[in-house]
């Protein structure tokens, strides 16, 4: 246990010195020194420090100590003498943790001392034992996060096994949904909203949108025409077969933020802004931020990329068709934000491009 005694008197100092010899001592004749000593050694536990000193005081001392969160874990003990009940208080109200009086008594110093170090120490321990147990969590968050990632990405993985959707169509609409969302951020209401860990969820659960088409038919899936109206019906069903996926996936895990965002996204992406998209009808706001947005990705990006029933437009034409559904399929405040960003989406969409 190291402690420093601040005292500008060289006999009171030399009798602390004396009386505590069996720790680790370090002296300073005021305050001005008393900072330099701490500055240089930042392991001190421990401060007796006295009132009356000269170019700077003790209250000086605990102000300066105050403001500076490193000095914190120090426990300081000021000195005062017998009379100077209105300076135990002052020092106590600015954050000391005790008084020893003068004149000295060697027992109840000794007692006080024995009393803030065996504190110090247990708060020492205890931190310690905080230390280990925060990095037991944070290892066990890495690994639940990295089993989810894998999770995910086996799931996406039974959809590119059936050259539904290539990997970088996963991608594009991460990597969009992460720009749109961080734009969206800087403006109310959306910068009380899109935290850094709401984002993250929409990012990784981005990827989990279709993930019920496979359980749609081949035929249907992968027909190269328009599908007729009863092939459509059973097409929107993916919808629904991806949240009861995902529900059963997660049973008992639903009120989980990050599984709520995931069956928010997989089940409303396809809902629209007038209330004539499935499967729900939703309309407007009802509709949760995940969905609204994952609309406008989902949307762009079947637009410019190639698929099995249409070649890919260029991202002028595509825009403008967002723009023509603006109110309609499309949350008039997310499409606006979408255009603000339009280079950064033209971007990401030209970077993860599959080539021949």
């Amino acid at each position: 246990m190291k402690l420093l005694i601040v005292d500008d008197s060289k006999t009171d100092s030399m009798m602390l010195s004396n009386m505590l010899k069996d720790y680790d001592l370090r002296t300073a004749c005021d305050g001005v020194e008393a900072m330099e000593m701490l500055e240089r050694e930042q392991d001190i536990d421990i401060m007796i420090l006295d009132i009356n000193m000269p170019r700077m005081n003790g209250f000086e001392v605990l102000e300066a100590i105050h403001k500076n969160p490193k000095y914190h874990g120090i426990a300081t003990l000021i000195l005062t003498n017998y009379d100077e009940i209105d300076n135990e208080i002052r020092g106590l109200e600015l954050g000391a943790v005790d008084y020893i009086r003068k004149p000295l008594n060697l027992r109840s110093l000794l007692k006080r001392i024995d009393l803030h170090s065996s504190l110090k120490s247990t708060q020492k321990a205890l931190e310690q034992h905080n230390f280990i147990l925060e990095n037991a969590v944070q290892e066990r968050t890495r690994e639940l996060n990295l089993t989810r990632d894998v999770t995910i990405q086996a799931l996406v993985g039974l959809l590119e096994i059936r050259d539904i959707e290539s990997s970088n169509h996963t991608r594009r609409t991460q990597w969009m949904m992460k720009a749109l969302c961080e734009h969206l951020r800087t403006v109310p209401p959306f910068n009380d909203v899109l935290t850094d860990a709401y984002i993250s969820e929409l990012f990784s659960t981005a990827p989990l949108h279709d993930i019920g088409k496979v359980g749609i038919p081949d035929h249907i899936l992968l027909k190269p025409g328009k599908l007729t109206p009863e092939e459509f019906e059973i097409m929107k069903k993916h919808t629904t077969y991806g949240v009861d996926a995902l529900k059963l996936a997660g049973h008992g895990s639903t009120t989980l933020s990050f599984i709520r965002t995931a069956l928010e996204i997989v089940g409303t992406h396809h809902e629209k802004f007038d209330g004539s998209g499935y499967p729900s009808g939703l309309s407007g706001k009802s509709i949760p931020l995940s969905g609204r947005l994952m609309a406008i990705i989902d949307v762009y990006d079947a637009l410019v990329s190639q698929r099995v029933y249409k070649p890919a437009f260029p991202h002028q034409t595509a825009m403008e068709i967002i723009g023509g559904e603006r109110g309609k399929h499309f949350d008039p405040g997310l499409v606006d934000a979408f255009f603000e960003i339009e280079t950064e989406i033209q971007s990401i969409a030209e970077r993860f491009t599959q080539r021949a």
